[in-house]
């Protein structure tokens, strides 16, 4: 497999497993807020709308009912996963522009075509992005920029998305934009540089029937 190529898959998967280092206010200072990053709101509305938009193409993808009912089970905290990928796609679009780093629509589709031609074709591809990172066929250009953002500022700080000079350009990043997490989401411990569930028990994410998960 080509460097680049694998570099990519590797890097999804790394970005996906690693908590980022971000600072979170958690306050009801931004009613109907999700999460506020660089004075700029992420509506719980927009994440809901995230998530339907992800639910349907897991839907589609699995007929079978009980097929369908496991992948829900699997991906119980697919609300907050969703907001950690929404706002580290805004915390890492920072730094990268901190660092002179941009992408262009040539080098997405580049990516694209590459792994298209691993996956066997634009459905297999989408079906894969699907299944193991939760990103809709119709968000998989805006991820592969992510990827290739991360990838180019890694490459510019001399490391990799695994190691800390990574993350800490994203930290430095975070602190700038002043993330604000609504805390029914959780909030993001710096010291363990790891995602923290919110100790409100009565606060709890399920599946409706539809797929659609709601709190309550």
């Amino acid at each position: 497999m080509h460097r680049r190529r694998r570099t990519a898959l590797v890097l999804t998967a790394a970005i996906a497993a690693a908590a980022p280092v971000l600072t979170a206010c958690g306050n009801d200072a931004h009613p109907g807020a999700a999460a506020v990053v660089g004075g700029q709101r992420i509506t719980v509305s927009q994440l809901e709308s995230r998530v339907d938009e992800i639910r349907r193409a897991q839907r589609a993808a699995v007929s079978d009912d009980t097929q369908y009912q496991q992948v829900l089970a699997s991906t119980s905290s697919l609300t907050r996963d969703t907001l950690h990928n929404m706002v580290l796609d805004r915390v890492l679009h920072r730094a990268a522009r901190d660092e002179g780093v941009s992408v262009t629509r040539k080098e997405i589709q580049q990516m694209r075509a590459g792994l298209e031609q691993q996956a066997g074709g634009a459905k297999g591809l989408q079906a894969a992005w699907l299944q193991k990172y939760g990103i809709a066929p119709s968000r998989l250009d805006d991820n592969l920029r992510l990827q290739l953002e991360a990838q180019k500022l890694a490459s510019r700080l001399g490391t990799d998305p695994s190691q800390p000079a990574f993350w800490k350009a994203l930290s430095k990043a975070s602190k700038e934009l002043h993330v604000d997490l609504n805390p029914r989401y959780g909030s993001w411990d710096v010291r363990r540089s790891s995602r923290v569930d919110a100790k409100t028990p009565w606060v709890r994410e399920a599946a409706t029937a539809g797929g659609s998960p709601v709190t309550a």
